[in-house]
């Protein structure tokens, strides 16, 4: 596949559909605002921004640590006193001022400030005296270190005070072991003040317009001073949508968090509380997704209705969507190929060479990279967002010509994304030759399914969680992500598969639904008929061996990971569909959460929406009890200032917006994590889910 042109479905194995009904027109993601995303927590709960506000006991308890803090301050500085009184009638008057204004530095420091406070004391060419001066430090203020520099003239010397990188209000960055800090341990994500009867974090919501999780979490944490890396989440939201999501954070003040709203622009933060244990990739059941379809021309409604109904009942082919091979026209899974052939150079090429579509500041960058080979040029150039690309070009200005060390540069979760993007390649065209050779709606001797009740385990292989795969810390570009939780956590942990076998077939113990397909590693199987061959036959065609490793680089080698399964079918939860129409193509047809908290100033709005009898405006992940119906009416929602999408831009009418009357569908549905709502989508329209299609719509 050239690399040139734009990707499309059929180049990672996007072939199929369940149903043969005909599709119709719809635009994707006309708006931003068209695509909502709701976080499902593991208790099955729709996470919603309610409350901006903290309640008003987190603020008296804030208060109360706030005025601790402020008692420990009085009580440091008093103590302060008596050893400010003996400085001064050692060193005189000017360096105690001196240490004075050294010690307020000190306690005033916020824990971002990389520099560390010091102060230098008069010239002094008594060394007995020097002597005394950095004795009287080591007994009275044991936070300050000192050491002796050249003074103005030959014969005197000055003592230099500054904070001990592993002391008081130490940052942590240089610090001694933790045990050596003294009786209190300070942690440099949070206050060390802190209340024994509180969680150490602070669970919120966090709500979000057109920015991905982590730039969104980067701007409060600058906000707050602190690092990126505080924050814990279950899963990356896509950019182009509206989300709301749990996020923790350590040891922080919801107030603090509380006054940023004002500040914020595309994101708020609420719903504050505080718990035992910070949130970590894959701690979620699911998304809830609210849909909605711009300009839907079909022929009929019973054609629309067919095609809903259909999705329904039989659900879509769970394919890994377009934005896991990357939103570049260099796929993230041609990258893969590359490192599991141990072609390291040419990885770093695909990184870093020019490419089609992207903004003039990123081309300009990558040629001026290719044809001068001017490394701090390039990253002068360079947008910050191109993680990748200036892990790579950082670690070739230290080690020329290292391409491997320059991948392994790249943070650890987007470096796994190549291989996995071919991973992922290889499962849907095993998920689409299944489709077509024996359809959708029976199992067949061979498939694979997770075991039920009192089957055989001879017959059977344990399946081991993927999280050493597929998570980690780091934090990585989430543009190459689509709206799926951002992991491919197993279904199941420590369940067994097994191959369906004839006595499986003759008591019906297994229907379609329940077949996966591997996605490859060395600890599954494959089905036993004749799906498994094409793996290997596709990874042959790019000189992969699946079963042998061509190098000994672990993290892009598929022998080396353990491999992980993934239901072929997927019927979408609570699923609810309706017909609206619109005239103004800038009017929002669906409630976001803060429109619900705009409109009614409540900070309970879901609450009172429940008690609400047959309000239409309730979101539909509330209402999960209502019929799949078709509704022609127009959804009156609050209009905002919303930007039009980047990548689907709107027809704009010079002055209005006003057209004819068109039609859209609402969609609302429930997906586990790692489900493309996009596929659901795809199977619905019978057309491609490209941005690049979507755009030639709205012409």
């Amino acid at each position: 596949m050239e690399t040139s042109k734009a990707m499309e479905e059929s180049d990672v194995g996007i072939l199929c559909y369940i149903s043969q009904l005909p599709g119709f027109r719809g635009i994707l993601k006309q708006r931003y605002a068209d695509f909502i995303v709701n976080e499902v927590d593991t208790d099955g709960n729709v996470v919603h921004l309610t409350c901006l506000e903290p309640p008003p006991q987190m603020v008296e308890e804030t208060k109360e640590c706030e005025a601790k803090v402020s008692d420990e301050k009085m009580s440091e500085r008093k103590s302060h006193e008596a050893e400010m009184e003996l400085f001064r009638s050692l060193a005189g008057d000017s360096d105690a001022e001196k240490l004075e204004s050294l010690i307020s530095q000190v306690d005033s420091r916020t824990e971002s400030e990389d520099s560390v406070p010091h102060i230098v004391l008069s010239p002094d060419s008594d060394k007995t005296h020097r002597t005394a001066v950095h004795n009287f430090f080591k007994q009275n203020f044991k936070f300050l270190v000192t050491d002796t520099t050249d003074g103005p003239d030959a014969s005197s010397k000055c003592i230099r005070v500054r904070l001990d990188s592993g002391g008081h209000k130490n940052n942590g960055r240089n610090s001694k072991k933790r045990k050596e800090r003294g009786e209190k341990p300070f942690d440099s994500r949070g206050s060390s003040n802190w209340p024994e009867h509180l969680g150490k974090f602070l669970r919120f919501h966090l709500y979000k317009e057109n920015k991905d999780t982590q730039e969104a979490l980067g701007i409060i944490g600058k906000m707050l001073g602190i690092q990126s890396k505080s924050f814990g989440f279950a899963g990356t939201k896509d950019k182009r949508a509206v989300s709301t999501q749990r996020v923790t954070v350590f040891k922080q003040q919801a107030s603090r968090l509380a006054a940023l709203n004002d500040r914020l622009i595309g994101i708020k933060v609420g719903d504050f509380c505080h718990v035992k244990e910070g949130l970590l990739l894959g701690k979620l059941l699911g998304n809830r997704f609210t849909v909605t379809l711009r300009g839907v021309i079909a022929d009929s409604e019973d054609t629309i209705k067919a095609a809903a109904d259909s999705l329904g009942r039989h659900g879509f082919i769970n394919y890994f969507g377009l934005q896991r091979f990357g939103t570049g026209s260099v796929p993230t899974h041609l990258i893969g190929a590359a490192l599991l052939r141990g072609e390291w150079k040419t990885a770093v090429s695909m990184i870093l060479d020019p490419r089609e579509g992207e903004r003039d500041v990123i081309r300009k960058a990558r040629e001026y990279y290719k044809e001068s080979n001017d490394i701090e040029g390039t990253l002068r150039q360079l947008p910050r967002h191109l993680v990748a690309e200036r892990a790579v070009l950082q670690c070739l200005k230290k080690c020329p010509g290292d391409y491997l060390q320059a991948m392994k540069a790249i943070p650890r979760t987007l470096r796994m994304m190549y291989v996995h993007g071919y991973q992922s390649y290889l499962w849907n065209h095993a998920a689409s030759e299944r489709l077509q050779k024996y359809g959708f709606d029976q199992v067949v001797l061979g498939d694979l399914v997770y075991c039920k009740g009192d089957d055989n385990e001879k017959e059977t292989v344990g399946v081991n969680s993927e999280s050493n795969d597929d998570n980690c810390d780091d934090t990585y570009d989430c543009s190459h992500l689509d709206e799926t939780s951002g992991t491919d956590l197993l279904e199941r942990k420590n369940t067994l598969v097994k191959v369906v076998t004839v006595e499986d077939m003759s008591t019906g113990n297994y229907t379609v639904d329940d077949v996966i397909l591997p996605m490859p590693g060395s600890r599954v199987i494959f089905p036993t008929n004749e799906i498994a061959t094409v793996y290997h036959d596709l990874a042959k065609k790019d000189a992969i061996n699946l079963t042998e490793s061509v190098h000994h680089v672990k993290e892009f080698s598929i022998t080396s990971m353990t491999g992980s399964y993934r239901r072929v079918f997927q019927k979408p939860l609570d699923f609810e569909w309706e017909l609206l129409t619109y005239n103004d193509s800038n009017k929002p047809l669906a409630e976001t959460d803060l429109d619900k908290i705009s409109k009614t100033g409540s900070t309970n709005i879901i609450k009172q929406e429940e008690q609400g009898k047959g309000d239409e405006d309730n979101d539909l992940s509330d209402c999960t009890e209502l019929p799949v119906c078709s509704r022609n009416s127009i959804a009156l929602s609050s209009v905002t200032n919303e930007e039009s999408e980047r990548e689907v831009e709107s027809e704009q009418v010079s002055g209005s917006n006003w057209q004819e009357t068109q039609m859209a569908l609402k969609l609302s549905l429930t997906l586990p994590a790692s489900c493309y709502a996009t596929m659901a989508i795809r199977e619905l329209l019978k057309t491609s889910t490209s941005v690049a299609y979507h755009k030639t719509l709205n012409q």
